[in-house]
């Protein structure tokens, strides 16, 4: 990293999380891979509080860490996901955006907090919607629920990986430090939850409406404290899946100023149809017939089978168009690690007949 990517990335730590976890950050930023012992002692630090900063970093994605056959524990520094912090505020209007209110408030949550389980961050985003509303309306937990729900089926939140199931069950000495794993197949999988509640409002007083102390309140709720339905399902935000959005977004207007509206308003609804069967990073989009791509055109939109075939001969000829892609999905790809730059409309007989790839 520059030294002027080092100084933000410092003062993003500093602002969010304070002055020891900055330290720590910056300092596994400037050298590296390094255990626990290791940073305690360059940074001045007492152990505790390396232990402290290490779990807010963690808890945010912004370190991992990685078990060495010594059984030595080394922890690093994710600098390109620390650097995506500049566009949360980004991030969350996009939620507002396609999600309403509610969206927003679900995407912000997840970002603050790094990681929540969905029964914690239903109930806290009907708790601070109940709190814009007129008096005696309120959020209902379901209602939240819902927009969750479809931010998951559409891949805007994810699962965060679990302890392994056999990691307890085997023989022999604990191990230094978890490994988590992830089944792609239950990423985006919601657990069925019946969250029966509405959103409370905070109360300025000490005393609730019935004259009931505010300590012998909170010690009776803790006494009556159900068990949590999800307890340790945890959810975090897909930023590779905002930025795939992105780079949509950007490809549908270059195509709009290149061509016209109904070449971007074809080329939308090809990435609509394989924003989720695609991985944010994959240099093409799924194969797509044409018959595909027609009947998946917006209600209302009148246009034929045979001039949507003319629009698609169009864009899979046009060099222009090609070269424009190439440098949006180039420009995308160096901030998702992983991703292949190369983006463009061709055909592709993989499905028995003639198809479209982005």
């Amino acid at each position: 990293m520059t030294q002027a990517e080092i100084k933000l990335c410092s003062l993003l730590l500093q602002e969010h999380f304070g002055e020891i976890v900055e330290k720590i950050g910056v300092h596994l930023i400037r050298t590296g891979s390094q255990p626990l012992r290791v940073i305690a002692h360059d940074t001045r630090t007492s152990p505790d509080q390396v232990k402290k900063a290490l779990c807010v970093l963690i808890q945010h994605n912004l370190v991992t860490y990685q078990v060495h056959k010594r059984g030595t524990v080394e922890y690093e520094a994710q600098c390109s996901r620390l650097l995506r912090m500049l566009r949360y505020p980004r991030y969350i209007y996009t939620a507002k955006t396609l999600y309403s209110d509610t969206g927003e408030l679900l995407v912000e949550e997840l970002l603050l907090n790094g990681k929540m389980t969905m029964s914690a961050l239903v109930k806290r985003v009907a708790d601070r919607l109940t709190e814009t509303m007129e008096d005696g309306k309120t959020m209902d937990y379901a209602e939240v629920s819902s927009t969750f729900v479809r931010l998951a089926d559409t891949h805007f939140v994810q699962r965060c990986p679990l302890v392994s199931p056999t990691e307890n069950s085997e023989p022999g000495p604990p191990q230094p430090a978890p490994t988590l794993v992830i089944n792609e197949n239950d990423m985006y999988l919601v657990p069925k939850l019946s969250l029966i509640g509405k959103g409370k409002r905070r109360r300025s007083s000490e005393d609730d409406a019935t004259g009931e102390p505010k300590a012998k309140r909170l010690k009776h709720s803790t006494d009556n404290k159900e068990p949590i339905p999800d307890d340790g399902i945890y959810w975090q935000a897909n930023l590779d899946r905002f930025h795939q959005h992105f780079r949509d977004q950007a490809i549908v207007s270059a195509v709009a100023n290149r061509m016209d509206q109904t070449s971007s308003e074809i080329v939308r609804t090809m990435l609509r149809m394989s924003e989720i069967t695609t991985p944010s990073g994959a240099p093409f989009t799924q194969p797509l017939s044409s018959n595909e791509i027609f009947r998946s055109l917006p209600t209302g939109y009148n246009i034929s089978k045979q001039v949507l075939d003319q629009y698609l001969t169009l864009l899979a000829d046009d060099p222009i168009w090609v070269s424009l892609c190439q440098n949006i999905s180039s420009s995308f790809a160096k901030e998702t690690p992983g991703a292949e730059a190369g983006r463009r409309l061709c055909n592709d007989s993989s499905k028995g007949g003639e198809g479209y790839a982005l």
